[in-house]
């Protein structure tokens, strides 16, 4: 079963990376810039995972995430992110989260949260 991914980041730069580390095992479909954005694609995309920013101008990781997996409770969400703060990171779980990885990070590291969120 081929999964879908959303990727959400500020930086095209990191969007580009995790494109390549992805899509090696997953299908990206979209990719946004800001947590506006992601909420609209997954409005109208069939999206399995997002890969969420948490720092994002405008709609934050935490608020796209509660506003995503409310319209679609099935979706899961990793964030990436170079948020290393306890607190932050509850409350993006408690918005929907279902696992993090941080920044830099390693090919397999995002692959395996992936597949850890889905199962």
């Amino acid at each position: 079963m081929a999964v879908n991914v959303l990727i959400v980041d500020t930086s095209e730069a990191t969007r580009e990376v995790l494109r390549e580390a992805i899509s090696e095992e997953f299908r990206v479909v979209a990719e946004a810039a800001d947590g506006a954005e992601a909420i609209e694609i997954a409005e109208t995309t069939h999206v399995d995972v997002v890969v969420m920013d948490l720092a994002m101008p405008g709609v934050d990781g935490i608020e796209a995430t509660a506003t995503i997996t409310e319209l679609h409770p099935d979706v899961s969400v990793v964030f990436c992110t170079n948020a290393t703060q306890r607190e932050t990171m509850r409350s993006a779980i408690e918005a929907g989260g279902d696992g993090y990885v941080t920044k830099p990070f390693e090919n397999s590291t995002i692959q395996d949260a992936i597949r850890d969120a889905i199962s």
